[in-house]
């Protein structure tokens, strides 16, 4: 590939917050607001803009310092690719619209995130709206952003909400090289891919989420904490993010395949179908974790009350040997020894009546412990730990 630097711009993102719950919220306009308006910052900087366009004997890499210098590009017959890294602003999308023939409702869609993942046919062009997501370096979560796609019969844009993440390299990788057949078809078949290339990037995060359900089985069982049950409370609630983004992107993929749109060939419907199957398999995933997140729930009650029957079975233990105890010491204790009364207490005046009243209590607490220890009530008392 022959890269050509045109010029370079600084895209900025939006910072992370793990601690927002926005991100379970779709974007709704304030009521009143006018149809296609944008919710862009005013001081935003304008994106990052890679095109990427190729044909079976090559392809060129370069740098857009603005969306006019794509122009050109878009009525040839090789594949451009438009790769917006960041939303920009107001002037960005002003010459997106007229370089692209854009929609007011497709803009508003693409700027304005998160929308729920679908498929608008405009004629023109097809918008395709879909959720990526990619395990965070470092972390056990992962990162989630919209990733927007206009599908027209040359050309693909892009438009990425965080320019510092995407899973797309590997396509790069083949279109730069060569590799696959990649080169040999439209810009449907791109569109398939990239739609590929964001339904593969769910595997890890599960696989992830998979090896945490593990790690918490084991917890449940052996030390159930408070702590604990915060990390199942956060598991379900992310795995509910992913539930919400696979969902609608299973119908989103269904339509390409079912819709007659001119701007997807009989052959790519075939690759989709494909891709749709992934989407189920992920599902399946997303399904099955947070069935095995909810019993986790369950197990962590279990074991939480178990513990606590243990504890409470040392101290039913413990009461139970001191209790008669407590009594031998009690009647010793009353002091009655009235000389000339006939109910006097004849131990108080023996010799050997302290010795006796001790070995009287060793030998009580002795037969309760063997009696305890041969219904097995002390088996388990190993396991009572202070959290």
């Amino acid at each position: 590939m022959v890269y050509k630097s045109i010029h370079t711009s600084s895209a900025v993102a939006k910072p992370i917050n793990d601690d927002d719950d926005s991100y379970v919220d779709y974007f709704y306009d304030d009521p009143g607001a006018l149809p296609g308006t944008l919710d862009l910052e005013p001081d935003a900087p304008p994106p990052e803009i890679i095109l990427i366009d190729y044909c079976e004997t090559g392809a060129t890499r370069a740098q857009l310092a603005n969306p006019r210098e794509a122009a050109t590009y878009l009525d040839t017959e090789s594949v451009s690719w438009v790769d917006m890294l960041g939303l920009g602003n107001k002037e960005t999308w002003r010459q997106m619209a007229e370089v692209f023939n854009l929609h007011v409702m497709a803009q508003e869609d693409v700027v304005n995130v998160p929308q729920r993942p679908k498929v608008v046919d405009y004629e023109e062009h097809l918008l395709i709206i879909a959720w990526m997501v990619m395990v965070k370096p470092n972390s056990d979560n992962f990162h989630k952003e919209q990733v927007s796609f206009i599908l027209g019969k040359h050309y693909l844009l892009t438009v990425q909400e965080e320019p510092d993440y995407d899973c797309f390299d590997p396509v790069r990788d083949r279109i730069r090289k060569g590799q696959g057949t990649i080169r040999k078809h439209g810009a449907d078949y791109l569109a398939y891919t990239l739609l590929d290339s964001i339904i593969d990037g769910f595997f890890p995060v599960l696989e992830l989420y998979g090896e945490r359900i593990e790690e918490l089985e084991d917890e449940v069982v052996v030390r159930p904490t408070r702590r604990t049950l915060e990390k199942i409370y956060k598991i379900r609630r992310e795995l509910l993010t992913l539930r919400r983004a696979i969902w609608p992107q299973r119908d989103a993929i269904n339509t390409l395949i079912r819709d007659s749109s001119d701007l997807i060939s009989p052959e790519v419907r075939i690759y989709l179908r494909d891709c749709y199957d992934h989407t189920v398999q992920v599902m399946d995933m997303v399904e099955t974790y947070r069935e095995l997140s909810s019993g986790l729930m369950d197990v962590y009650l279990s074991s939480v009350g178990n513990k606590m029957n243990e504890i409470m079975k040392l101290l039913t233990v413990i009461s139970s040997i001191f209790i008669p105890l407590t009594f031998v010491a009690g009647v010793y204790g009353m002091n009655f020894n009235a000389e000339k009364s006939p109910l006097n207490m004849p131990e108080l005046n023996w010799y050997f009546g302290y010795p006796l009243c001790w070995a009287l209590m060793v030998a009580i607490a002795s037969s309760l412990v063997y009696f305890f220890w041969r219904r097995g009530w002390f088996e388990n008392f190993s396991t009572i730990k202070d959290d």
